[in-house]
């Protein structure tokens, strides 16, 4: 195997561990506000409000999760 088929083929694993990193990211901050918001509205009874704000708060994470990983990067 050629010295520079190698070193793309070590290049492309990385970016494509950099996506997922960045993808499994946005998901979990979502997908954790979606899931306390249904919990806490349904704890409290106060439906779909809590849903509605901690979905915009996961979100508001998510998007400051990547700008962090950009910083860092």
């Amino acid at each position: 195997m050629p010295k520079n088929n190698k070193n793309n083929t070590h290049e492309f694993v990385r970016m494509l561990s950099t996506f997922s990193q960045i993808g499994f990211m946005i998901v979990a901050c979502i997908g954790i506000g979606v899931f306390l918001g249904r919990f806490l509205d349904n704890f409290f009874g106060t439906s779909p409000w809590l849903l509605i704000l901690f979905s915009f708060l996961g979100v508001g994470a998510a998007f400051k999760s990547l700008f962090d990983y950009a910083k860092k990067g």
